[in-house]
């Protein structure tokens, strides 16, 4: 997904989640000193835990008018979870599936207002 991304022309930079859930991130920091337009947010099992994570990290100061892609390996368990309330991408390696989340990259990169 990194190396894709980067070849459509993103600065990529990664944390895992359950870094942010030990403590064991500086989240704040990273945000600040990257300050990304788009967050690529992997929910993952258990879906619904991943799925009340997200919605914390969305309320936290450094990640409020952030953009967030969704990606899951599983898409139709994921949006059972989600109750259609947002897109969420499938992402198995295949290049259909890169491309599609290329794109929906892109239309979030351009969503958030400029400073």
């Amino acid at each position: 997904m990194r190396i894709t991304l980067e070849k459509a022309g993103f600065v990529v930079f990664e944390f895992h989640i359950e870094d942010i859930k030990l403590g064991a991130a500086d989240v704040d920091s990273l945000l600040k000193q990257h300050d990304p337009k788009v967050i690529v947010y992997d929910l993952a099992p258990p879906y619904d835990m991943n799925w009340r994570f997200l919605d914390h990290l969305r309320t936290a100061t450094g990640f409020k008018g952030r953009q967030f892609v969704l990606t899951s390996v599983n898409v139709r368990h994921a949006e059972q979870v989600i109750k259609g309330d947002e897109s969420v991408y499938e992402v198995l390696g295949e290049e259909e599936d890169m491309a599609k989340l290329v794109r929906a990259v892109k239309e979030a990169s351009r969503s958030r207002p400029t400073r």
